[in-house]
């Protein structure tokens, strides 16, 4: 798919980051679904980034997105901002096939890339398996950490193994991107 997106703007413009990447419009579809009483609200906050009119097959700035979480983050709070993240699998291109917790979160990585494009280092989704029942997930990307533990959760709550009667997810106090950690880190049981 080519992009219809608005040029982006050089680094000196807007002393962006991510001046060369792109979220595929479908990806961000996620925070409408994620705001589902406030929806009006959702789309505003994105058209006041330049992410309007919102449509599935645009790429649009990566930046644009980031701020958009930010007033989302600050004007709603981060149960919202989790709320979107576990929408994502219902609204990103996600790969298909999955059979196992496992293939579920590491193709969070995959889906990531999937719906990102461009030039800069947009960071990834790294799972790692500790035991037969437990694995850690961590995240090195800009997006806010609740957004991620949304995500896993929503991976979680879908590719729950038949013998786990739960999946816990604990946010790894000793890495956090909200301090300025490069990462956070989920440490995952079942």
């Amino acid at each position: 798919m080519e992009s219809n997106a608005p040029p982006l703007k050089a680094k000196s413009e807007m002393n962006d980051p991510y001046p060369n990447s792109q979220v595929v419009g479908q990806s961000i579809l996620a925070i409408v679904g994620g705001m589902e009483v406030v929806q009006a609200r959702a789309l505003r906050i994105l058209e006041e980034n330049g992410i309007a009119p919102l449509k599935a097959d645009v790429w649009y700035p990566m930046s644009s997105l980031l701020n958009s979480f930010q007033l989302i983050f600050e004007k709603i709070g981060p149960s919202t901002v989790r709320a979107i993240g576990r929408k994502i699998p219902d609204n990103a291109r996600f790969p298909v096939n999955l059979d196992s917790l496992e293939k579920g979160l590491r193709s969070i990585d995959v889906a990531y890339h999937l719906n990102h494009r461009g030039s800069d280092r947009i960071g990834d989704y790294r799972y790692e398996q500790i035991d037969r029942r437990s694995a850690r997930m961590v995240c090195d990307n800009p997006y806010p950490c609740d957004l991620d533990l949304g995500l896993i959760e929503a991976v979680c709550d879908r590719f729950r193994p038949k013998d786990a009667l739960w999946v816990r997810i604990e946010h790894d106090p000793k890495s956090c991107r909200r301090r300025g950690d490069a990462s956070c880190t989920y440490l995952i049981t079942w």
